[in-house]
C-alpha cells in the first residue's frame, strides 16, 4: 500500500497481527516502510533492489514478513513522530524490525522510544541496512547452488585471515609508484569492514591482520564518517576500528600503520589486551634530509620519542619496520645516522631493501645514485646489526611463558607464532612435544632457546 502527502511518503506493509502462517516456500522475506523525502525513497529503493538481487522477497504485510526495514524521516517534529510511530507499528505487528535513515543518525532517539529494534543506521546506508539484514535474516547456504562460503574464498590457513580495510594511498612517497596503480585513499565502510571480521571469526579464524596501503589513514577520505554496526555508531577511524575489532575475541594484528600521531591512541589497548601489542610501522629512514626526499613525515628524533612513550605504556609491544638503503643522494653520514637509529630504537623485527630504481618512481630523477654495491654493502652493514639487536631481544625471552597460535603440527613438533610474529614476515616459535596440538590452536608455551630470528619451546 502506498500513501503521498506533502509531508512524507510512505509505504508499509499491511497489518496482520503478530502470528504467522507457515510458508511452503523458504525464501527470506523483509516488509518494508519508506517514510519521507524523495531523496529518502531513493534510499528506501536501493534498499530494495539489494534485497531482490540477493534472493529476498519483499513482502506486502507483517505477518508475512521475517523481519521489516523502516526507512524514517528526521527533519521536522511531526516527521520524528510519524516514524517512531511507524516503528512502533512494525515491532507490535511484526517484532523485528531494523531501522535506517535520518532519524537513525540522530543519537539515541530510536533506541530510547523503542529498545527492542535489532539495529540503526543512518541515511543513505544500504551497505549498513544488508549487513544488519544477513546478521538477523541469513540466506541459507545452500551448496548446490552456492560456491561461495560465508566467509568468503581465503588462501591462507583455516586459522589466519587478512582483512583490508581500505584500498590506495594519499601519499606520494617518491621511491612508491602504487597510488599510480591502486589509486588515492578508498577507505571501506566500516560496518563492511566488521561484517567481514565477524563472518571470519565464525569461521574459524583466530587471528585477524588488518591491512592496507596506510592503516592508519583509515576513513581520512570520508571525513571519518560514522557508520553503523550492530545497530550503534561506529566512526570510520582506525582507533574506533580497532577498538571495535579487538571486542571479537581473537588476535587482531595491526599492519602499515603510518607514524601519524594518531597512532598513539591504539596503544593503550594494546596494554590492555584487546589488541596484539605488535605495530607494524614503516619508518624507512632516520636522515631528516633523506626523509625529506623521500616525502616521508616525522624525524629520526621525533620516531625514537615516540617508540619510548609507547613503551613506558605497553612494555610488551613489538615494532616491526622496514626501511631503505642507498637511496639517491643517501651519503655515509646519513647512512651512520640510520644506524645509530636502529641501535637506539632496538626494534624487534626489521626488514630492509638496497634503494631499486621501479619505473615511474619520481625519486629516479634524483641526483648522486648511489652505486649497487654500495647500496648491498649497506644493506649487510645494516641487516649485521639488526640481527644482533634482534638476537638479544629474543634472547630476553629466555624462560618466559608465551601463548603462542599453531601454525602446523606434526610427529617432530610444532611451528607456531607468538603474538610477536606475523606470518610469513617474521620468526617462529617451534613447540616439541606437540602431543594434542593442531593448526589453530592457542597454547601456552615456556620458551627454551632462542636465536636472532625464532624460539624454541615447550608446552608449559
Amino acid at each position: 500500500m502506498t500513501a503521498a502527502s506533502a509531508k512524507a511518503a510512505k509505504t508499509s506493509p499491511e497489518r496482520g497481527g503478530r502470528s504467522r502462517a507457515p510458508r511452503a516456500a523458504s525464501v527470506p522475506r523483509v516488509g518494508f516502510v519508506s517514510l519521507g523525502c524523495p531523496k529518502a525513497l531513493v534510499d528506501s529503493e536501493r534498499i530494495l533492489t539489494q534485497l531482490r538481487a540477493e534472493g529476498y522477497a519483499i513482502s506486502p504485510t507483517y505477518d508475512g514478513a521475517d523481519l521489516v526495514v523502516v526507512n524514517t524521516c528526521g527533519f521536522i517534529d511531526s516527521a520524528i513522530d510519524e516514524s517512531l510511530g511507524a516503528i512502533g507499528e512494525a515491532l507490535a505487528e511484526n517484532g523485528k524490525v531494523i531501522v535506517t535513515g535520518c532519524l537513525g543518525a540522530k543519537g539515541d532517539i530510536v533506541r530510547k522510544a523503542h529498545p527492542g529494534v535489532l539495529a540503526v543506521t543512518g541515511p543513505h546506508a544500504t551497505d549498513e541496512v544488508m549487513q544488519a539484514v544477513h546478521k538477523h535474516l541469513p540466506q541459507p547456504h545452500d551448496p548446490y547452488t552456492s560456491l561461495i562460503p560465508p566467509q568468503g574464498i581465503k588462501l591462507t590457513p583455516a586459522h589466519y585471515a587478512y582483512l583490508k580495510i581500505a584500498e590506495g594511498c594519499n601519499h606520494r612517497c617518491t621511491f612508491c609508484i602504487i597510488p599510480s596503480m591502486r589509486g588515492d585513499l578508498v577507505s571501506r565502510p566500516v560496518g563492511e569492514i566488521m561484517q567481514e571480521a565477524e563472518n571470519l571469526v565464525k569461521a574459524g579464524v583466530k587471528e585477524l591482520l588488518v591491512i592496507s596501503q596506510d592503516t592508519s589513514a583509515y576513513g581520512v577520505d570520508v571525513k571519518y564518517r560514522t557508520g553503523f554496526w550492530n545497530g550503534r555508531p561506529l566512526k570510520a577511524r582506525m582507533t574506533e576500528l580497532a577498538g571495535a575489532l579487538s571486542g571479537l575475541g581473537v588476535w587482531v594484528r595491526l599492519h602499515y600503520v603510518y607514524p601519524y600521531p594518531h597512532v598513539d591512541e591504539v596503544i593503550p589497548l594494546m596494554a590492555e589486551g584487546g589488541l596484539l601489542p605488535y605495530l607494524d610501522v614503516p619508518f624507512q629512514h632516520a636522515s631528516r634530509r633523506i626523509l625529506k626526499l623521500m616525502k616521508r613525515p616525522a624525524s629520526a628524533e621525533d620516531n625514537l620519542a615516540r617508540i619510548r612513550r609507547w613503551r613506558e605504556i605497553c612494555p610488551e609491544l613489538t615494532l616491526r619496520s622496514t626501511f631503505i638503503v642507498g637511496f639517491p643522494g643517501e651519503t655515509e653520514a646519513e647512512f651512520e645516522e640510520l644506524l645509530a637509529f636502529l641501535e637506539d630504537a632496538q626494534l624487534d623485527r626489521v626488514g630492509c631493501f638496497a634503494y631499486s630504481p621501479v619505473e615511474g618512481a619520481a625519486a629516479n630523477a634524483l641526483p648522486d645514485h648511489v652505486p649497487q654495491e654500495l647500496k648491498e654493502e649497506r644493506r649487510a652493514r645494516f641487516m649485521k646489526l639488526q640481527e644482533k639487536i634482534s638476537g638479544d631481544r629474543l634472547r630476553r625471552k629466555l624462560g618466559k611463558t608465551l601463548t603462542v597460535l599453531v601454525d602446523e603440527a606434526g610427529a617432530s613438533g610444532a611451528v607456531a607464532r607468538s603474538s610477536a610474529d606475523a606470518p610469513e614476515i617474521d620468526g617462529v616459535v617451534h613447540v616439541a612435544p606437540a602431543d594434542g596440538l593442531k593448526a589453530g590452536s592457542l597454547v601456552k608455551v615456556r620458551v627454551t632457546k632462542a636465536d636472532a630470528h625464532d624460539l624454541w619451546a615447550e608446552t608449559a
